[in-house]
């Protein structure tokens, strides 16, 4: 009976990452990123008001309270950043470095400029198709600006825009169950008990019991939250990264220089990495930053959408700011740090004397024999942890030459010897060891963790966890509201508290050992996100051009001194409170 269920499961996964290579298929990015690049132009280069005038917006000098809306501009922002700014921004720009090479650091650059083109569009076009029916908790997001939109252009149309506006909200739910709650508390909890030994569902209840006490206030008291939140966790990591910088100060002019070049040509492989291509720098780059900032996917225009304001065009020029602060400077700043401490291509942690054999599994797979593991350079091995050789085999289209990984675990025999026990690689040819080096595969947040270490042993498992407590808790209350409203757009408010039920409960399933690898959750992410995609940009093609309209036509007025500031801005502390608007 297990063994029909692990297949049932196995089955509906392989089902999912299917339908997850179309949805997110490289041609769907090209798209994406051709998107930004259309309405950059189209806006003249919008990017530049986003910087300066979106943060003299943000400063409160515009706020006032008699404008329809929930939360100032800077809570807006807060809200919305601290949905993006998350697990992705330690762990996945450490994957994209481990994948494509220094050269993922470019191509990042350049989507999370473009990106700010697309969060403004989008953000533009649900402030103006928003719900304001009762002015002090407005609904927006790409479910109204379908609905509307396709209503106002071909009435006979109605039921089309709702059917897609549904559709959207049904995987806005998936993705917020999953990627924005389950897997959040899922890797929270497996780190906490990884390094400080505490139980994976006590993690779980005091997550959902702070969630519950935030969430149970609606979008004021998430914004409040995220006010104060978003700036101390992000200056928290800036600090901190900022002092691994100064420690390999040296090494920063050079770290730029190769991650230009490797924009542009092969990385050559050493020590940890495989080496890597031109064009799969490009790939894991811009997959990383469209991932990480979530342009064109929809879900951020929904905390945008509750800003006080009666200038649609206002809250999308802050909005530009997000992928700015996202991509531009948290994943640089994660990006350098793994790069100019060289942990990206780490020598080997140990070093058989003799080496091991490449031994045949079958037709065409093979794997590493089993002996006792050498000693370690610094400290000493531990059982399960993951590990890796390097072997020559078939030629690698990502690396460009033949290099491949055989992966293993520690593993303890009767006598307390610790062995390498390897997994398998299919190749045509028979492989043959690169070297004898035995790596510790560190993979996402451990990598950029192991940076931090070797500036400051024992900085990076402090700042990691406590930066993943942060990040993940006010991922959570974000989506927890994109949901939210989602639901209402569904079944109205009268289903909202039953949902935010629902919602804090799954945190505490997430950590109950139910779910046992994140491909699980991040195939119906995924499945959820590519179909917001799918939907959302769709819509920025038909109605961008009343966005680009109302921005042309904002920025006339604010060139013509027509748009104020009215007023002195506010104490910070007024702004970060809401009080500015009250």
């Amino acid at each position: 009976m297990d063994i029909v269920k692990g297949d049932t499961v196995e089955q509906f996964n392989a089902i999912l990452a299917a339908i997850g290579s179309v949805l997110w298929h490289e041609y769907v990015l090209f798209a994406l990123l051709g998107t930004g690049v259309v309405f950059t132009i189209w806006s003249g280069f919008c990017q530049y008001r986003a910087l300066t005038h979106g943060s003299k917006v943000l400063r409160g000098t515009y706020d006032d309270p008699s404008d329809p809306g929930a939360i100032n501009h800077f809570q807006a922002l807060s809200a919305a950043l601290s949905a993006t700014v998350g697990l992705g921004n330690i762990g996945g720009v450490a994957l994209a470095i481990a994948l494509g090479g220094p050269g993922a650091v470019f191509w990042m650059w350049i989507v999370g400029f473009f990106g700010m083109a697309i969060k403004l569009t989008e953000v533009t076009l649900s402030m103006i198709y928003r719900n304001t029916d009762d002015p002090e908790n407005p609904h927006g997001g790409p479910m109204w600006v379908v609905e509307k939109g396709i209503t106002r252009l071909k009435p006979q149309l109605a039921g089309l825009g709702r059917t897609l506006g549904v559709i959207f909200c049904i995987t806005l739910l998936v993705s917020t169950i999953t990627g924005g709650n389950m897997f959040q508390a899922w890797n929270v909890a497996g780190l906490t008990e990884q390094y400080f030994g505490v139980p994976s569902v006590a993690t779980g209840i005091f997550l959902a019991a702070i969630v519950a006490m935030v969430i149970i206030g609606g979008i004021k008291r998430i914004g409040a939250v995220a006010g104060r939140l978003v700036p101390l966790m992000v200056g928290m990591y800036l600090a901190a990264g900022t002092y691994v910088l100064l420690v390999n100060f040296s090494a920063i002019p050079e770290t730029f220089a190769l991650i230009v070049r490797s924009a542009f040509s092969s990385t050559e492989a050493t020590g940890a990495f495989l080496g890597g291509t031109a064009g799969y720098a490009f790939l894991f780059g811009m997959k990383r930053a469209l991932f990480s900032n979530e342009a064109g996917q929809g879900s951020s225009p929904i905390a945008h959408s509750a800003a006080k304001t009666d200038e649609p065009v206002r809250e999308g020029v802050v909005a530009g700011l997000e992928p700015f602060i996202d991509t531009l400077v948290v994943c640089t700043f994660t990006a350098l740090i793994i790069l100019v401490t060289g942990v990206w291509n780490r020598t080997a942690e140990a070093e058989f004397i003799a080496a091991p054999a490449v031994v045949p599994v079958e037709a065409g797979v093979w794997s590493i024999e089993e002996m006792p593991l050498p000693d370690r350079k610094r400290g000493d091995w531990s059982g399960g942890e993951d590990i890796f050789m390097l072997v020559q085999g078939d030629a690698s289209e990502q690396q460009g030459n033949n290099l491949h990984r055989i992966n293993g675990t520690i593993g303890e025999m009767e006598d307390g010897t610790l062995i390498a026990k390897w997994g398998d690689l299919e190749s045509a040819t028979r492989p043959r060891l690169h070297e004898n080096g035995v790596y510790v595969d560190y993979v996402g947040a451990p990598l950029t963790a192991r940076a931090f270490d070797s500036v400051v042993d024992g900085l990076g498992k402090w700042l990691v966890t406590l930066a993943a407590w942060l990040f993940a808790i006010s991922t959570m209350i974000s989506w927890s509201y994109y949901g939210e409203q989602g639901i209402v757009y569904l079944m109205g408010e009268k289903a909202v508290l039953g949902y935010k039920i629902v919602f804090c409960v799954l945190i505490i399933v997430a950590t109950l050992g139910i779910v046992t690898t994140s491909e699980e959750l991040d195939n119906l992410t995924s499945l959820g996100t590519g179909v917001m995609l799918m939907v959302n940009v769709p819509i920025m093609w038909i109605f961008g051009y009343q966005a680009m309209r109302a921005y042309k036509h904002y920025i006339r007025r604010l060139k013509n001194n027509q748009l104020g500031p009215e007023h002195e801005p506010p104490s910070m502390e007024d702004i970060i409170t809401g009080r500015d608007i009250r």
